[in-house]
């Protein structure tokens, strides 16, 4: 301990803030426990169980696709001398910038039966009707799994690859010598080592999935999140939508935990960057089908759908829509900004506490912290209700009983519920990048200002600020553009007469008129194109 003086008020701090991020998702589980509504009674005995059902398929599948797609990409990269891995490398980290349900919209428009394909195929073969042919039905479970792993297969490429490349040569030279040859030896030494890394992208696209909400209402795919949704919006029932909540909640909980006990005592041999240049020569045809898969991932990940926007920014957009989009585009950017700023100096607390103050237990604020980033948002948009509506309604009593107008709905009724929202779902972000660059700094650093009387203040501004400029700044970008990009939280959570460019284009899909905000789609598109960016110019420094 350091600074003592400073201990008990910054440990209170902490605690006070990591317990109150936390604290919705504990009073929504208080309120639902014992939940004996007769929506939720009818729900269990009708359609609940084929809601679980096709969540589990659908996690499933996803999972599976993902690792179909992003394990070889991440071979061919990182093993072979794969032509055009320059461009590769980075190309299909691309499909994350793109939102789920652009996709999805996206690729029905192409081949639904009114779509370019079909019509060109019953033109070419003078088919007249759908039974003169078959065709497959993009808005299905299959069809919804299929678009999911295209945007989220970048999560499994980019562990896998990074694992791969971290672990050391030599004990593939060293199988190489026991007799085996060039595939064997990555499938019976590296990918069985990279599996934690592979175990942890898998997690990361399962809980993506659990989350997703518009992409599988789009597709009429009923599934717990969209049941949340329904019962909330649809039929008014707070009580039987925190049930479900619960049950998605305690469903990822379980997940994550089976997923950790998978892997429980699996890691890295080695943690060495892997400079040799051993890699598996390709012969022409496999060069070919490599260079196949790989950009056929960047193209029907990114590229195509991507190219469809811009042309339809292009053929519809007009001054009276730009201006529109232009409005919501700047409220947008104002609540991911704020909402990033106080992610970012609330995970400098909590990753500083335990650096300074190495005490048993200080550490853990910093793990209840990042909590919410299992949390769906429509689970975490449920818990904020069930908890701040009572707030509201608590001090409205309060000041009418002191003679004092009511305020309203401050709390569940303005965009501070929104930015609650996104600190609770995105910390864990901020916190596992600011954590890393704390890391670095050496244990010198924080003892020298205080054998020179410097106080607590004046070494974290002076020292440890600018030492975490990069970091910080990292942070922040992320937690702003996954805060740009959220749909189902501000679906639930947003007050009258509110939009963001995430809302606005939901809307627009529903009804059959992405065209016409086009524009903020790419804008949305573009926004998360930054991390790309960041990572490629980390990897050349």
């Amino acid at each position: 301990m350091i600074f003592g003086q400073r201990h008990r008020l910054w440990q209170s701090t902490v605690w006070i803030i990591a317990l109150a991020l936390i604290a919705p998702v504990l009073v929504m589980l208080y309120a639902s426990v014992g939940s004996s509504g007769e929506l939720f009674s009818h729900l269990w005995q009708t359609v609940l169980p084929t809601y679980i059902a096709n969540t589990i398929k659908l996690t499933v599948l996803v999972v599976l696709l993902s690792l179909c797609f992003g394990i070889p990409a991440a071979l061919l990269i990182s093993q072979t001398d794969i032509k055009s891995a320059k461009y590769l490398r980075w190309a299909l980290l691309l499909p994350l910038a793109m939102p789920a349900y652009l996709v999805a919209y996206l690729y029905t428009d192409i081949f639904d039966y009114a779509g370019p394909v079909q019509r060109a195929l019953r033109a070419w073969f003078d088919w007249q009707t759908a039974s003169d042919y078959w065709f497959f039905d993009i808005r299905t479970l299959g069809g919804a799994s299929v678009i999911l792993a295209l945007v989220l297969y970048p999560y499994v490429y980019m562990l896998t690859r990074t694992a791969l490349e971290q672990q050391d040569k030599s004990l593939l030279r060293a199988s190489r010598t026991l007799g085996l040859n060039a595939s064997q030896a990555l499938l019976k030494i590296a990918l069985p080592l990279a599996r934690p890394a592979i175990m942890v992208a898998a997690s990361l696209v399962m809980m993506e999935t659990i989350a997703d909400f518009a992409t599988v209402q789009y597709f009429a795919v009923n599934t717990l999140t969209t049941a949340i949704y329904d019962t909330w919006l649809g039929y008014g029932d707070l009580a039987a939508a925190n049930a479900l909540a619960s049950v998605l909640l305690l469903f990822v909980l379980f997940a994550v935990v089976a997923e950790q006990k998978s892997r429980a005592g699996q890691r890295h041999q080695s943690a060495r960057p892997n400079t040799s240049t051993d890699v598996i020569s390709l012969s022409t045809g496999q060069h070919i089908w490599g260079n196949v898969f790989c950009w056929s991932l960047v193209l029907f990940g990114f590229a195509l759908p991507f190219a469809l926007l811009i042309d339809m920014a292009l053929s519809y957009t007009d001054e009276q829509q730009l201006g529109k989009l232009t409005t919501i585009g700047l409220e947008t950017l104002k609540v991911a900004a704020y909402a990033a700023t106080i992610a970012v100096i609330l995970s400098l607390l909590f990753a500083l506490f335990p650096r300074f103050y190495q005490n048993r237990g200080n550490g853990l604020p910093l793990q209840l912290s990042g909590f919410g980033y299992a949390v769906p948002g429509t689970v975490l948009a449920m818990a904020l209700m069930a908890t701040f509506g009572p707030l509201d309604h608590w001090i409205n009593d309060l000041a009418a009983s002191l003679g004092l107008s009511k305020p309203g709905l401050i709390l569940s009724g303005t965009t501070f519920a929104i930015i609650f929202a996104f600190v609770v779902r995105f910390a864990a972000i901020a916190n596992g990048t600011i954590s890393s660059g704390i890391a670095k700094i050496p244990h010198s650093v924080d003892k020298a200002p205080a054998s020179l009387g410097v106080g607590l203040g004046a070494t974290l501004v002076r020292v440890h600020l600018p030492l975490l400029k990069g970091s910080v700044l990292v942070a922040w970008l992320l937690v702003f553009v996954e805060s740009m990009k959220e749909l189902p939280a501000v679906l639930l959570l947003r007050p009258f007469n509110f939009e963001t460019l995430s809302t606005f284009i939901y809307q627009l899909i529903s009804d059959e008129q992405l065209e016409q905000g086009a524009i903020g789609a790419i804008f949305i598109v573009l926004f998360g194109l930054i991390p790309i960016v960041w990572l490629n110019k980390q990897e050349k420094a």
